[in-house]
């Protein structure tokens, strides 16, 4: 009986439960869904000026340089110790002498014919005096007045003649003697000692110490940035030409130059669509470097060849937004945050685009607020929380 019974119990509670729950059903209570706004943070567009810089890089080239020839022909004789690729002369000294024998043997000839040819014509001057007053008592013809008269004007022809050849002996004596023509590095000898070289021959390479020039290329649309005249020809003045920064690695340390952009060249590289501006800098006269240092501002002098980065001052917009580069979103477009914290995509007009800034002419506007966060899913319209930040 157990059996039977207790199974129908345990139905009939099941069922009456059931029923229970059927009709008595439990309710759940709706409720808004609470939306939590973003934080991000904003900036608040104000209008400032703008110093220009405009970047280039480039390499050292010599502001001067020269192919020292010999001007006479003959024997190296002396070779002086700073001939040698790398070392400084100065103005003026003395770099390489040709053996001067000959040329001291063809002064003193040439100042014995000298002399003679001064002593020739002294004495047909005297001769000619004396035959214009003989002349003058008929004691001497016309003829012999004619003679004397062409013998002073060969005399006079032939000391003309004696002086140009001293003057020819002493200077190719002169020319024996190489000197540097200004401050020079030299970069190569080209002859030894006892060498015979010929006159045009060079001797070796010179380049200025005094200066150096960079040959940097700037894009077409950058020189607008820059505060020149575009139709300037040949040399900016001192006072025209826009101020530059170069720094380069030399030895594991960077150092820094100044120099002034001096002259942009005539033609535009159809492939580049580039143009060349040429960079002046004055060679430095004393090292101050401090070692250790990591990075100093003193400088060395300027090596040729050295790949440098130079950093040319611009002019100076007035009235123009600069904002963090970052803000940019779809090449032109900028996140605004209005009065109802909510958060809109804006256009707008790049004036330039640099490393860490925008430079931007339009599209918003003073004391609006605009985000700085990378935030990656943004809705148009979306509520945020701003946070001004100081920039």
């Amino acid at each position: 009986m157990k059996r039977i019974i207790l199974p129908i119990l345990i139905l009939g509670g099941c069922f009456s439960a059931a029923v229970a729950l059927i009709r008595n059903p439990a309710s759940v209570e709706e409720s808004a869904l609470e939306v939590i706004p973003v934080t991000v943070r904003v900036v608040e567009v104000s209008l400032q000026s703008a110093e220009l810089v405009v970047g280039s890089q480039g390499k050292v080239q010599a502001a001067q340089s020269a192919s020292l020839s010999a001007s006479v022909a003959g024997p190296v004789a002396w070779i002086s110790p700073s001939m040698e690729s790398g070392g400084y002369v100065e103005a003026d000294q003395s770099l390489i002498q040709i053996d001067r024998a000959d040329y001291e043997t063809a002064l003193a000839r040439t100042r014995a014919s000298l002399q003679q040819a001064t002593a020739e014509a002294q004495f047909s001057e005297q001769e000619l005096g004396r035959l214009r007053e003989l002349a003058e008592e008929r004691l001497a013809s016309e003829s012999q007045l004619q003679d004397a008269e062409r013998r002073v004007e060969v005399n006079r022809a032939q000391l003309a003649n004696a002086k140009a050849s001293f003057e020819q002996a002493q200077l190719d004596l002169e020319r024996t003697d190489i000197r540097s023509p200004f401050n020079a590095i030299i970069d190569r000898r080209e002859v030894e000692l006892g060498q015979y070289v010929n006159r045009a021959q060079s001797v070796g390479i010179l380049y200025g110490a005094d200066e150096v020039e960079v040959r940097v290329p700037l894009a077409i649309r950058q020189l607008g940035y820059l505060d020149i005249p575009l139709g300037q020809r040949g040399e900016l003045g001192s006072e025209r030409a826009p101020k530059v920064t170069l720094t380069g690695y030399y030895g594991g340390q960077e150092y820094s130059w100044n120099g002034k952009l001096v002259r942009i060249e005539a033609s535009i590289d159809p492939n580049s669509n580039t143009v060349q501006t040429i960079i002046r800098v004055q060679q430095p006269e004393a090292v101050n470097d401090v070692p250790n240092s990591g990075i100093t501002t003193s400088s060395i002098p300027l090596p040729i060849g050295l790949f440098v980065h130079a950093e040319i001052k611009g002019r100076t917009i007035e009235d123009i937004i600069s904002l963090p580069r970052s803000v940019i979103r779809n090449n032109n477009q900028v996140l605004v945050v209005d009065a109802e914290n909510k958060m809109h995509f804006r256009e707008i007009e790049i004036f330039r685009l640099e490393e860490q800034q925008v430079l931007i002419t339009g599209g918003i506007q003073p004391g609006e607020k605009i985000c700085v966060s990378p935030i990656q899913a943004v809705v148009d319209g979306m509520a945020v929380q701003p946070v001004i930040e100081v920039i």
